[in-house]
């Protein structure tokens, strides 16, 4: 007991030495964009592909050490790794064990979710839906006046999904004039509201007083969203417990306009936008948490171990994952500061990390699928050759033993496990890229909120898969249709209560089958004329409108009110 205790003792206060004699290492670490506000030029992107770890180390280190010999310095002289795997000691239990949630839909969530727009309305409070009206409503008092019709929950959920059914079409770059076309548009669209109600949706929806905003905004670059994107990421964990693999990684939302602290990132399609941390599940890409990036504080310091805080925040609320991230996270620290939460780490290592010995670094003499492993009481570190001087460097402190595949290319079993949980957050972004309904806008909190229902309808189709499982079981593009039928569910309230009703024939059609389910197989019995011909609606007892619509059954001329009321005019029926 006395040589455990004296052991843990001894890792620790190299824990501790290590923090504080590479701390500045690590706040020199470059990140993974460029701020646009005078900081261009000080940080690379992230590299996630072990693939692109690869490069020529001979003659790099003129003390190498022989990889046959017992034992490893590391380059800071601190930490001592050996060649062969420690014996095994009773310690850390399985994650099977410590996992104390059963992966999947939370009780919470199985109990609420009774359709499809209930699972997508589980992300969003009351006290967010109050205060994206009580919001809205201010701004558009202030730009509309008197004439401003104050909006409640069913505008929004309408407005919602119009933006979601824009995404689901691949139109959320077209213009808004075209969607609402009579020819070439959708017939939804002009069903559920006016296209200037759309476009003055888009002017005044807001997320905090702008009023009040300068008290606050410089001691918070997120204060024009903060409240709803707060509100918003504690409802994440509360729904769904990810598996036991957990991804930790930066999303790019594309933004192009003024933003202090947009970001410039080549290896990404959009190349500038906004970074967002993310944890997901490896499995099902399930946005667990997530984490605005703002660039550099306030007073222009850059913040020192940057990777190290963003996985443990990410990771909050965890017990008995295995956490894989990328080499701008990994570090030996890291490791030892997950295990004390009872998490696990797996993640390419960058070779310049002074924890790292020598003879994992360099590949002179190295045969090509070779793999050299090196182990302390907590961590594994592993050196693969798939080219001839190049050489992958991954780290973990899930894996205790050597161990290598029997396959062409003898991958360790660390790679193949880092291959399989990597892309949690990459299938997020690509999932969300598919059917964005992020339109083009000028204003930052805008695009953040569309990305905040892109996630959320991700969610949500995550969550109703599985609580689910049967629906469309078999069918392609199941993602797809829970969209459609997700925006079409949204857009029901407000097309049952519309006073107002289209003149075109498909989206009364359309409008007609809403209001009425038993009238769906039953065609629309309206027909519209030249407009040289107008007359007075025969159904209008006072004030009689004047028409270009006729009964298709009777031919007499009835206004649009009651052409939508009774599908006829009154002699038919």
């Amino acid at each position: 007991m006395s040589e455990r205790c004296s052991a843990a003792e001894t890792l620790d206060s190299l824990t501790l030495t290590l923090l504080e004699s590479s701390g500045e290492e690590e706040g020199d670490l470059p990140d993974c964009g460029l701020e646009s506000s005078n900081d261009q030029g000080s940080e690379t992107d992230n590299q996630t592909e072990f693939d692109q770890d690869y490069e020529d180390t001979d003659g790099e280190d003129s003390e190498e050490q022989d990889p046959g010999e017992g034992t490893y310095e590391s380059k800071n002289g601190e930490i001592a790794w050996t060649a062969t795997a420690p014996i095994q000691t009773p310690g850390r239990a399985p994650a099977e064990r410590v996992m104390k949630r059963t992966p999947g839909p939370t009780r919470f969530a199985c109990s609420h979710v009774d359709n499809i727009r209930s699972a997508f309305e589980l992300f969003f409070s009351l006290e967010t839906q109050e205060t994206l009206i009580d919001m809205t409503n201010l701004e558009g008092k202030r730009v509309y006046g008197v004439s401003w019709k104050e909006v409640d929950w069913v505008d929004f959920q309408a407005y919602f999904g119009l933006l979601l059914l824009a995404g689901v079409y691949r139109s959320h770059n077209e213009a808004t004039m075209s969607l609402w076309n009579a020819d070439t548009g959708r017939a939804i669209f002009r069903a559920t509201m006016s296209m200037r109600a759309f476009e003055i949706m888009t002017r005044v929806i807001r997320f905090d007083n702008r009023d009040t905003r300068p008290a606050y905004w410089r001691d918070d670059k997120l204060a024009a969203i903060r409240k709803i994107w707060d509100k918003w990421v504690e409802h994440l964990p509360l729904m769904y417990n990810p598996g036991r693999e957990v991804t930790v990684d930066e999303c790019l939302v594309p933004f192009r306009g003024r933003c202090s602290f947009k970001q410039y990132m080549p290896s990404k399609p959009a190349r500038y936008g906004i970074k967002i941390w993310a944890a997901c599940d490896s499995k099902t890409s399930y946005a667990y948490n997530m984490q605005i990036y703002t660039g550099k504080p306030a007073d222009g310091q850059r913040e020192k171990n940057l990777g190290m805080r963003v996985v443990l925040d990410m990771s909050a609320g965890l017990q008995g994952h295995t956490i894989t991230c990328d080499n701008y996270f990994t570090s030996y620290a890291l490791g030892q500061e997950l295990l004390k939460r009872k998490l696990g780490m797996l993640g390419t290592v960058r070779k310049n990390k002074p924890e790292l010995p020598s003879a994992l670094v360099t590949t002179r003499g190295r045969e090509k699928f070779s793999s050299v492993f090196a182990f302390t009481s907590t961590h594994t570190l592993v050196s693969y050759c798939p080219k001839i001087h190049k050489n992958v460097l991954l780290m973990s402190t899930v894996h205790k033993e050597a161990t290598v595949s029997t396959a062409e290319k003898r991958k360790p079993d660390i790679i193949l496990d880092y291959n399989k949980t990597k892309g949690g957050v990459d299938s997020l972004d690509q999932m969300v890229a598919a059917y964005t309904c992020k339109r083009k806008s000028n204003r930052w909190p805008m695009v953040v909120f569309s990305n905040m229902l892109d996630v959320s309808a991700l969610n949500a189709f995550v969550l109703w898969s599985e609580i689910n499982p049967a629906w469309n079981a078999g069918k392609k593009f199941r993602r797809r249709i829970f969209l459609e039928e997700l925006g079409k569910a949204l857009v029901s309230p407000q097309i049952q209560r519309r006073k107002s009703v289209p003149r075109g024939a498909a989206s009364l059609m359309m409008l007609n089958r809403i209001r009425q389910p038993s009238l769906e197989n039953i065609p629309c019995t309206s027909t519209v004329i030249s407009p040289n011909k107008r007359k007075r609606c025969h159904a209008c007892t006072s004030n009689r409108k004047k028409t270009s619509t006729v009964c298709g059954k009777c031919r007499e001329y009835i206004c649009k009110e009651h052409s939508v009321t009774i599908t006829c005019c009154h002699k038919c029926k």
